[in-house]
């Protein structure tokens, strides 16, 4: 099996390989040659776009394994490479607003407007410096009392999947995004529940150490029950393998017993350590357009044309419903959540008696 440092290097070694015995054989200039692609990818040609909305769930409890950078970095590279996409933050953090340059203080509109009041999403939808074609929900700090404030609201499970159909159906054929990403909380909660809800599919981050595989089992149990339960339509169709360390033998470990046990849902490009996938936020932008010629820009640029790829071939999409538009809410969450099920209502006298 080919280790992933191999196959990270392989869209270098081709590079290398048609500009040798150029001017381009030095490594300054083939990161030079990188970034340009990366920063003139108006001018090449565009991602597949995909056979239907592409709605992706980026789910994964355990913190620190990528979610929020890999939200915004495919994020990124999709909208440069041609193809509408909407962002929506919903972790109470921010920091994938932060990291596309969107305002979100106390104050700003925001998913939370959405989620618990009665604001639609156009009204709280960003621009992003990014790229005309990505826009972001961002998420403040008032998101972190939604869990709360939710749990008196009926067909709470369902808040988020009927504010993006809502805005979708809204908007002009041509103006549809072609990708919806939703970046998680790292729990188990209720918004990461709305988020499961929402999405058609989930796009899961490990990090190539032991400790991320070890929380995997329980969201891929609970991906089950909500499938059982609340969205038929919910699958995982991708794995991205995130922070590779190409100088240890863990990583490679790792990777192998994950690729071993998931096949090929796991994306062939991986995300390598990389100093400058971490400072990229901290100047409100992505690593593609901080340095666009680095190591992490490329593995992005890679993950996120493998994933349009995948998408350009997918099935179309059925999702039952009720007359009333949206499937039947069992009381599914309590499982999820650890709430106490509901109890269930006896009948009374009167209707038994009918």
């Amino acid at each position: 099996m080919t280790d992933p440092g191999e196959r990270l290097r392989s869209s270098l070694a081709t590079d290398s390989a048609s500009s040798a015995g150029s001017d381009w054989d030095s490594p300054i200039a083939m990161e030079a040659l990188r970034a340009t692609r990366v920063l003139h990818a108006a001018d090449q040609e565009p991602f597949p776009a995909p056979s239907r909305i592409r709605i992706i769930t980026i789910a994964n409890q355990k913190g620190g394994v990528g979610k929020t950078t890999s939200t915004v970095n495919l994020g990124v590279a999709l909208a440069l490479y041609g193809l509408r996409t909407l962002v929506i933050d919903l972790d109470p953090q921010g920091n994938t607003s932060t990291a596309l340059g969107v305002e979100h203080t106390v104050g700003t509109p925001s998913v939370y407007d959405a989620l618990v009041g009665d604001s639609t999403l156009s009204e709280v939808v960003h621009p992003t410096t990014a790229s005309p074609n990505l826009r972001c929900v961002p998420a403040t700090i008032d998101l972190a009392g939604a869990e709360i404030e939710l749990v008196s609201v009926v067909a709470r499970e369902h808040r988020l999947r009927r504010a993006i159909e809502a805005h979708i159906s809204a908007l002009p054929e041509e103006q549809r995004p072609h990708y919806v990403l939703i970046d998680c909380p790292p729990s188990l909660g209720l918004l990461t529940l709305n988020a499961l809800v929402a999405g058609d599919e989930v796009l899961i981050p490990i990090q190539c150490e032991y400790y991320a595989l070890e929380g995997l089992g329980q969201l891929l149990s609970n991906i089950d029950l909500v499938r059982a339960h609340l969205n038929p339509a919910i699958t995982v169709r991708s794995i991205l393998l995130t922070m590779y360390d190409g100088r240890t033998k863990l990583a490679d470990q790792v990777a192998d017993e994950v690729r071993n046990h998931f096949g090929d849902l796991v994306l062939t490009s991986v995300i390598p350590r990389n100093v400058r996938v971490s400072e990229a936020p901290g100047y409100g932008q992505s690593v593609l357009t901080y340095d666009p010629g680095s190591r992490g820009s490329t593995s992005y640029v890679e993950a996120a044309r493998e994933l349009a790829q995948r998408g350009a071939v997918l099935p179309p999409l059925e999702r039952p419903v009720t007359a009333g538009g949206l499937p039947p809410v069992p009381p599914v969450a309590a499982l999820i959540l650890g709430e106490p099920a509901a109890p269930t209502a006896e009948p009374s006298s009167t209707q038994e008696s009918q």
